[in-house]
Formats: structure tokens, C-alpha cells, sequence
């Protein structure tokens, strides 16, 4: 079981990180919801609780809680600039089809 990040994704956590003065890394997650069923929670870890699975990545921590890694283990977090917009984008080998807005997807 892996999670695992690009170059820039691993940059912007710890640049992040760094500017936010705190923090262990970056969460990862997933929600039911969307017109698909789930959808992924992104946000910075400032502690690793009961039930975590911690990854590290070039340098960079990636905690998941035990519930959501099924879903997701085994993808790959990017980041990427497109003009003004900037996101977190996910290879998730997992996902068997996505909505048409992106939002969501099916395992």
C-alpha cells in the first residue's frame, strides 16, 4: 500500500508547510458525495491520529486515514499551475469511471 507524490506536489506541501509555520504533512482522504460517490479531502496534517497509515514521500509525509485507503491507495498526488488556477490532481488506479465535472469519482 503506497501513496506517493510528484516532485511538485511534494514542493508545494513543503513550501506550504513552511510559510503556515506548523505541520506534519499533507492528509488525504475521501468523502461520499458528488454524482459519482466520492470525492477527495485534501488538507495540511498537523497530527497523526488513531487509525492513520503514514507514507513518505520525498521528503514529505502523507497521512491517510484507515477508512479512506482502500479507495485510494496506490495513487500518485500532482500538483499543477494552469494560468491562475492551481490545484491537487490525483492518478488514482482505483477509479473505475469519474462525473462529467470532475468532482467525483467510483471505485
Amino acid at each position: 500500500m503506497a501513496i506517493s507524490l510528484t516532485a511538485s506536489a511534494a514542493e508545494r506541501v513543503r513550501s506550504y508547510l513552511q510559510s503556515r509555520g506548523q505541520g506534519i504533512g499533507l492528509r488525504l482522504g475521501v468523502k461520499k458525495t458528488g454524482c459519482s460517490g466520492f470525492a477527495y479531502v485534501v488538507n495540511y496534517a498537523d497530527s497523526v491520529d488513531a487509525g492513520d497509515v503514514v507514507f513518505e514521500d520525498q521528503g514529505v509525509k502523507v497521512v491517510v486515514d484507515a477508512e479512506s485507503l482502500g479507495y485510494i491507495d496506490g495513487t500518485e498526488v500532482d500538483f499543477v499551475k494552469q494560468g491562475l488556477n492551481e490545484a491537487f490532481r490525483f492518478r488514482n488506479p482505483n477509479i473505475r469511471g469519474e462525473c462529467g465535472c470532475g468532482e467525483s469519482f467510483t471505485v
